[in-house]
């Protein structure tokens, strides 16, 4: 599935609720079903720098897709970061730093969360799109 259709998906997703409580139920609820962050990655070189809550991000190349993994210790961010390894992984390193991510505002996330947590969104894009920046360096 490309990146564009998994955002489609996701604003389905989102226009079920009509109020923003289920939204974010819906968003911690992602954060949940996160896959397990093994330990030895949660190290402070992994940290997202620009998030107010711990965030840590591990990504690697494998066949020429980049693959994530993260973890929070706030379940809202949790959620959101879930939101984009949902979106990014799996893609290669072009598409990932190419992707709009148009999602966050058809869906209204970044109007309806506080402005440290915007700014911590956007700190995790900016960093997923970093790491695919290096890891198509090293391969290059």
């Amino acid at each position: 599935m490309s990146i564009a259709e998994t955002e489609n998906e996701i604003i389905e997703e989102f226009a079920m609720f009509d109020q923003w409580d289920d939204k974010y139920q819906y968003l911690i609820d992602m954060g949940k079903s996160l896959p397990v962050l093994a330990d030895e990655f949660k190290t402070d070189d992994r940290i997202i720098k620009g998030c107010q809550s711990r965030v840590w991000l591990h990504s690697e190349l494998k066949n020429g897709s980049i693959y994530f993994t993260a973890d929070s210790d706030a379940i809202i961010t949790k959620g959101m970061v879930a939101l984009m390894v949902r979106v990014l992984s799996g893609h290669s390193p072009e598409e990932i730093v190419n992707a709009e991510l148009t999602f966050v505002d058809a869906i209204g996330l970044k109007q309806h969360l506080s402005p440290t947590r915007a700014n911590g969104l956007v700190s995790m894009i900016k960093q997923m799109k970093l790491d695919a920046l290096a890891l198509k360096a090293r391969v290059s």
